[in-house]
């Protein structure tokens, strides 16, 4: 049993994972070099302590079936959001948003964990179901289970990962076999209740989305990072000014630049061809845990996989389209790049839960 574990454990996915986080932990080097901090210092040493961190519940989980925690799902998605509600009250307040517990000196954010044990119950649910019966009443359950996590991220507020939640709930209901049809009939009540989203969002978030159309508008308030961020981009040119010798990152234009705009910093020093190296990786991380999501036969196993793919790939589209200006800014950190504690573990045991799927799977 250990030797076919080990046989079907997926190295080119945890390599790609390990080589996607040392280009980050280099950028993150770069964009916060100038602050006087050593090689191993500052942000650079948290961010490999993380890691570290990641690692080993990464192994953890390898050494867990994979089916256990579907038993513990609903157990983890209900401590989940008992911690978000705890955060609202007894959270620590920053940027405007209270979001994140502060333990030892650390950050601990409720809300990127949320994102997995999400994933959980909702496979959970979805794998019960011995066969969907395609009507529009079985979406029911899984709309209830998104609207807790779905209010308590937003009244933090934390648009970003709020949205999240919804490609993960499409793909996975896609994926369990959904009528078209009535997935399209949600995107057309969600694109109908537009006005009243509207409505309901800070102003500040207003002015971020409004200044996406036209950053100029406000060039040295709302749209200056995003200015910068093109400007960063755009003078990689081809093949970057090198590491360490990016102007908008080293003279301190670029705001953010060691978290939500990292890629920036990529595009500056690394250039088209840095560009296009970090995607092409990112693409080889997808593409492999989407094989391991249509090579297995158990329904838990394969939604579980599709919503850890969905996440993953579309705060990578955000994150990419945010640096490049394609998309407003929103506040989603790039997986395995963007410098965070909380994000980083989360996007680990992710990756782990995709191995451990791969290891242990029922073939077809």
């Amino acid at each position: 049993m250990k030797a076919k574990l080990h046989r079907d454990f997926d190295r080119v996915l945890f390599i790609v994972t390990l080589v996607i986080f040392a280009i980050g932990l280099s950028s993150i080097y770069s964009a916060t070099h100038t602050e006087g901090s050593g090689l191993l210092g500052g942000l650079v040493l948290k961010q490999i302590l993380w890691m570290c961190a990641g690692l080993v519940i990464l192994f953890l989980i390898l050494n867990i079936d994979y089916q256990r925690f579907i038993d513990w799902a609903y157990i983890l998605f209900g401590l989940n959001c008992l911690l978000l509600v705890m955060v609202l009250f007894f959270g620590r307040a920053r940027f405007g948003a209270q979001r994140w517990f502060s333990i030892g000196g650390f950050g601990f954010q409720p809300s990127e964990f949320i994102k997995i044990t999400y994933i959980l119950a909702l496979s959970s649910y979805l794998g019960t179901r011995a066969k969907f019966s395609y009507r529009i009443t079985d979406l029911f359950v899984p709309f209830l289970i998104t609207m807790p996590p779905l209010v308590l991220i937003y009244l933090q507020p934390d648009l970003g990962t709020a949205l999240v939640l919804m490609p993960i709930l499409f793909f996975m209901l896609f994926a369990r076999g959904a009528r078209i049809r009535h997935l399209l009939t949600i995107i057309s009540i969600g694109l109908l209740s537009t006005p009243f989203i509207w409505h309901m969002l800070k102003e500040y978030q207003k002015l971020r989305l409004s200044v996406f159309i036209n950053p100029n508008a406000d060039p040295l308030g709302a749209g200056y990072t995003m200015i910068q961020s093109r400007i960063a981009i755009g003078s990689g040119f081809v093949l970057g000014k090198g590491w360490l010798s990016g102007t908008q990152n080293q003279l301190n234009f670029l705001p953010e630049r060691h978290t939500d705009f990292i890629f920036s910093v990529i595009g500056e020093e690394g250039g088209f061809i840095g560009c296009l190296i970090l995607i092409g990786l990112f693409s080889v991380l997808l593409y492999r845990g989407l094989k391991i999501a249509g090579a297995t036969a158990d329904t838990y196993g394969r939604s579980m996989a599709v919503g850890i793919i969905a996440m993953l790939a579309f705060q990578i589209i955000v994150n990419l389209g945010m640096a490049a200006g394609f998309m407003p800014v929103v506040g989603l950190p790039l997986p395995l790049m963007s410098y965070g504690g909380s994000s980083l573990i989360t996007t680990m045991i992710s990756i782990g839960l995709l191995l451990n799927i791969g290891m242990r799977r029922p073939r077809f």
